[in-house]
């Protein structure tokens, strides 16, 4: 281990045991609430030759989920099973009415939820009136009354307490590893062959980071393997969307920023349908086909989200602590805007859209300490409906009490008295570089270790101090990319990009000192790799 690793992990805490992750060390599923419930009630279904229906989630961490729980009851037994989906844009988040008529009409006599479902207490009742009973799989905040199904599978219950270490780090599991963890117990139960639970791997490590989930102990296990078990994967529609996108190495940013986007373009534009057949297609024919789709639908939600913005920064920010904005916007886009705004102006923000005549719908993102899930229970009195996550929420607004919102949520956030929010999205030096030989690529292959990075787990940012500035161009049709060359006292030099530089950074001349916080990344060019920098921030010494 390299003394700047060494450095590194220290500061992080990490111990070898997260280092160095082993399958075996996965906490047991019997740890989550109501999974012995689950897995009975799963095992009747089976025995009976019932028909089971799995209801998802449009995002990539719902479709990933819904894909890992069929193939798990197929490797089990079961013989009929539909999956259904709800329509953004016609149903919203959670389970809608259709499943009820649909499981009377395919005699469905069992529903199991993935990544929804918690807080469906009427749909679930419906169904129990029906004679349909309930398995919610689910990893999002729960109310305190759940619904009355056979089993609420979800670590973040209120009537739950998972005390111990294996069990508080259940509480980080997407909904794919929620339904992960169902497989685990169905294979426990001797109804799947032990090791066979391990080809789903590739779509938990999916649906983890493209749901930002904290790369805790248990997280980081699954998607260490995830990553393994993606490279060599089965799935001749990933592989095709892999290949698209011209994907060679596995990281949580070619995940993030590659598949999580396509894979999530079909639920903001139109369906999340094409995502899911893509994940579950065996005709390398049908996932070309899906992969040119969802690429044409991921390019169509930049257009959209592009336009969108640009429109947002001409009216002007204003000085309210929460943005709140509403225009003429795809619905599909409401949430990535919203992030957007979060990103650039430092403030949390909700973008509405009209959906229906006299109706907004928005979605909010957050940081720091103001939870938009507790703030919209505080502007309850101004909203149709709403809830979700501290850091990304969605909210339904009559057109007619925009205002009313707009006042209480600034309202609210000023109650907290928060202070110096803004260093939640400064960006940090993990370790200080004092010689740029130190970045070897040996050094970079100790740092790939650590991969896949996510929450609790960022990709490491090390500090330059005073670079000389060796050479600098201006890339891009409008110039907007920097390169710069950088020179260190002992005289090694190290190329450095920033896409779509500030204007200020655009600025720097030849010749000046800069201390910078930068990523490493490894390039490859002619079979060759060479350690390049992504410029986080800089400033003149």
């Amino acid at each position: 281990m390299s003394k700047l690793f060494d450095e590194l992990v220290r500061k992080r805490g990490f111990s070898e045991r997260f280092i160095y992750p082993k399958y075996e060390d996965l906490p047991s599923p019997w740890l989550l609430p109501d999974m012995r419930k689950a897995v009975k009630r799963i095992k009747k279904a089976i025995d009976q030759g019932e028909t089971v229906i799995i209801y998802g989630d449009y995002d990539a961490d719902g479709v990933t989920a819904s894909t890992v729980l069929r193939e798990a009851l197929l490797l089990a037994g079961a013989k009929t099973i539909e999956t259904m989906l709800p329509d953004r844009f016609k149903d919203g988040y959670g389970m809608s009415a259709e499943v009820v008529q649909r499981a009377r009409e395919i005699g469905a006599k069992l529903v199991i939820t993935v990544d929804c479902g918690s807080g469906n207490t009427e749909i679930v009742e419906l169904l129990r009136e029906a004679g349909v009973d309930v398995i919610i799989t689910d990893h999002h905040e729960c109310p305190t009354k759940l619904p009355k199904a056979v089993a609420v599978v979800n670590p973040k219950r209120k009537d739950e307490t998972l005390t111990d270490e294996a069990g508080k780090g259940l509480r980080e599991l997407a909904g794919v590893g929620v339904a992960f963890m169902v497989t685990k117990a169905l294979v426990l139960e001797g109804l799947i062959p032990d090791g066979q639970e391990k080809w789903l791997l590739d779509l938990v490590l999916i649906g983890t980071i493209c749901d930002s989930m904290v790369m805790n102990e248990v997280n980081r296990i699954l998607c260490f393997y995830g990553v393994k078990v993606l490279g060599k994967t089965r799935r001749v529609g990933v592989k095709e969307l892999m290949k698209m996108v011209g994907l060679k190495t596995i990281t949580a940013d070619s995940i993030g920023f590659q598949l999580g986007p396509r894979l999530n373009a079909a639920g903001r534009m139109t369906n999340a349908q094409t995502a899911l057949e893509l994940l579950q297609t065996k005709s390398r024919t049908k996932g070309m086909e899906l992969a040119k789709k969802l690429e044409e639908l991921n390019n169509a939600r930049k257009l959209q989200q592009m336009l969108a913005v640009r429109e947002i920064n001409e009216w002007g920010i204003g000085e309210e602590p929460v943005l709140v904005r509403c225009g003429n916007w795809h619905e599909g886009v409401l949430g990535i805007i919203a992030g957007r705004l979060t990103e650039d102006y430092a403030r949390p923000a909700f973008v509405l859209s009209e959906v229906e005549d006299g109706i907004l719908k928005g979605s909010g993102r957050s940081f720091g300490d103001f939870n938009l899930a507790e703030a919209l229970k505080a502007c309850k009195d101004t909203i149709i409906g709403g809830g979700g996550h501290a850091g990304a929420a969605g909210v339904k607004v009559e057109a007619c009490r925009l205002q009313d919102f707009t006042k209480a949520i600034n309202d609210y956030y000023r109650s907290l008295s928060l202070t110096d929010q803004g260093r939640f999205l400064e960006k940090h030096a993990d370790v200080e570089v004092s010689s740029l030989e130190d970045l070897t690529l040996d050094f970079w292959e100790e740092v790939e270790q650590l991969e896949p990075f996510g929450v609790g787990n960022e990709m490491p940012v090390f500090e330059l101090k005073n670079m000389f500035v060796l050479d600098k161009a201006l890339m891009g049709a409008e110039k907007q990319h920097l390169k710069l060359m950088v020179r260190g006292d002992n005289g090694k030099s190290l190329k450095l990009i920033a896409f779509s530089a500030p204007e200020q950074w655009r600025e720097v001349e030849e010749g000046e000192r800069l201390d910078l916080l930068i990523h490493l990344e490894a390039n490859e060019w002619n079979g060759l790799r060479s350690i390049e920098g992504r410029i986080l921030d800089l400033r003149g010494c």
